[in-house]
């Protein structure tokens, strides 16, 4: 039986036993979300249930199972992945466009009078339950939060993660906990705020100067934390702090409790407090622990803001780190020039070799996500990963798309690049093109202070709009300081809420990275990271200019340089100097004779 088969197999099985619980227990439907009780994008084996029920492996996606009906809701990203790998399950790929319905909206429809939808409390974003409720509630249906189905059926389901947890320290640590716990304290104030709850791994990790790798490529750990006015407590599992830790931790007035006590640490904030959380950023099963005469301040979470702007002293810490990736790449990307049409080369030997380079740059800690190499028809998936049972040969003639990034103690780097295999097609190069002059675009703007972030979005588009070609993601996430390769609450996305809180500010870090895909032939997408620097000020406020942050050539070669305009040309010459320049007192031989021959000018 080949993999697939087997794959189909036990998914069919899985379906089934979950139908039965639901029959027995009377319920309509079974909604499970990609989610965690920290409403983490990518998740511990633990709470992969979407993944282990659906045999989809794509990191964001909606399951509903019902008597006679399973479908999957996910957005054009993950497409052809999910075709794939729902193939034969009697799963029905459900395809998320903008305007059309999601399973919530499904829900609300298919839901039968007085009928009952289950979905895990605990990894259900309490905004998202309100909304279902709100839907159910006109045909007399309800939501059941207080089980978690899967359990009854997912005998063989993993442990929580254990590893270590460890201190991220000065020099890169710019900014002492105790400083940061002073400026939220300060916010809980104006707030109005006496406590605030943080179930978001990547914010807890932030505001304790604290990181691990609980989460494959994220430098986070499993925790909770309840901060008052005067007391900071720490939810983590035993045996993850050592005792130098948790003394440091204790030098700084933090409280230290078990994981599994953030239940009880939440039914006992006081009544009549008011507790500050984001609706969006926590789940309803947590928070349904509060007495109910604990008044709610809802709104983000302060850290998240706080961490999304970084310091003048974390940008010299960020360059440095930029220009250690910037290096590491051009060392391979000369030995996968040199090795091209005379050795061997697979998508996973690119994977191997890349991480090997960056492995070996001072700082280095991980990637910052799974590296994706696709060649030709698969970079058509934006989020391909090439397997040892699935993968492509780099020969003949095309394209490669390589997204990577790193995870260095002084930053998180994240790039795509397109290299030119053979003698790539006049289409594909202008398909490269168009979609540079959307970076281009975009990286040239000056925008107000404060402006939505989704709405720098047409800027890349424009150039790509103007030939009627689109992309169906997003053309920008925030970037964290060596901590999520996806941070908010800035997005640059014409699919994302424009709300106050997606406001461009000082500091910010963020990626640019339009594309162009053609399914069964090619994918095209260039990526850098940009910073927003002050760009000064006039009669109309304050303006904010992108600087660009990532180190690493453009390749000509997949260019139609006619199609360029002198403003484009100078942007991209500019680009290259400084690339040269900062790049090339980093290496020598081969990788160095590789930067100079690539960043010559047009």
């Amino acid at each position: 039986m080949n993999t697939q088969s087997s794959t189909q197999e036990a998914v069919s099985t899985r379906l089934a036993a979950i139908r039965q619980v639901l029959g027995q227990q009377g319920i309509f439907a079974l909604l499970v979300p990609s989610a965690d009780p920290h409403l983490s994008e990518y998740l511990p084996e633990y709470w992969q249930g979407r993944q282990w029920l659906s045999g989809f492996q794509g990191s964001v996606g909606t399951l509903v199972v019902t008597a006679d009906f399973a479908g999957l809701w996910a957005d054009s990203r993950y497409w052809e992945q999910a075709e794939r790998e729902l193939a034969g399950s009697t799963i029905e790929l459900m395809k998320l466009r903008p305007g059309s319905p999601g399973p919530l909206d499904w829900l609300a429809e298919q839901t039968p009078e007085a009928g009952v939808v289950a979905v895990d409390g605990a990894v259900m974003a309490l905004a998202s339950a309100r909304q279902l409720e709100d839907r159910l509630v006109v045909r007399n249906a309800r939501l059941l939060t207080d089980q978690d189905l899967l359990a009854e059926v997912w005998l063989d389901r993993p442990q929580l993660p254990s590893c270590p947890v460890y201190q991220h320290l000065p020099p890169e640590a710019t900014v002492a906990r105790g400083q940061k716990l002073a400026q939220l304290r300060q916010t809980m104030r104006e707030r109005g705020a006496d406590w605030h709850f943080i179930a978001t791994l990547d914010d807890v990790a932030w505001l304790f100067n604290l990181r691990g790798s609980d989460v494959p490529y994220n430098p986070v750990f499993v925790a909770f934390a309840l901060i008052s006015l005067e007391r900071a407590i720490l939810f983590v599992a035993p045996g993850k702090l050592d005792s130098q830790v948790r003394q440091v931790l204790e030098l700084d007035g933090i409280e230290v409790r078990d994981y599994d006590a953030i239940h009880a640490g939440l039914a006992a904030i006081p009544a009549g407090s008011h507790l500050l959380v984001d609706p969006a950023r926590v789940t309803r099963g947590l928070i349904d622990h509060l007495q109910p005469a604990v008044r709610r301040v809802e709104g983000p979470n302060p850290t998240t803001l706080a961490k999304s702007q970084k310091s003048a002293e974390d940008l010299q810490h960020i360059r440095r780190a930029m220009e250690q990736d910037g290096a590491a790449l051009c060392e391979f990307f000369a030995w996968l020039e040199s090795a091209l049409g005379r050795e061997p080369v697979t998508e996973l030997t690119v994977d191997e070799r890349l991480s090997a380079a960056r492995a070996c740059r001072p700082g280095f800690v991980s990637l910052s996500f799974s590296t994706i190499a696709a060649f030709n028809a698969n970079g058509a998936m934006p989020h391909y990963r090439a397997t040892e049972a699935s993968h492509a040969c780099i020969e003949g003639d095309g394209l490669l798309l390589i997204d990577s990034g790193g995870q260095y103690l002084g930053g998180t780097t994240d790039i795509t690049r397109m290299v030119p295999v053979g003698t790539p097609s006049i289409e594909q190069k202008q398909d490269c093109t168009r979609v540079l002059k959307g970076v281009i675009a975009l990286s040239r703007a000056r925008f107000p202070r404060g402006i939505l972030s989704p709405l720098l979005d047409a800027i890349a588009r424009a150039p790509i709009w103007a030939d009627q070609v689109d992309y169906g993601h997003g053309t920008g996430h925030g970037v964290g300081y060596f901590m999520n390769v996806h941070e908010g609450p800035q997005v640059i996305a014409y699919q994302a809420s424009a709300a106050p809180q997606t406001a461009m500010q000082a500091g910010m870090i963020t990626s640019i990275e339009p594309g162009t895909y053609r399914p069964g032939h090619w994918g095209v997408r260039i990526e850098n990271l940009v910073f927003n620097r002050e760009a000064g000020r006039s009669e109309f406020g304050d303006f904010l200019a992108f600087e660009t942050l990532t180190l690493c050539p453009i390749d000509t070669r997949c260019l139609l340089p006619e199609l360029l305009s002198e403003q484009e040309r100078s942007w991209l010459n500019d680009y290259h100097r400084q690339v040269r320049e900062r790049l090339a007192p980093l290496l020598e031989g081969s990788a160095l004779e590789w930067l100079q021959v690539r960043t010559q000018a047009l």
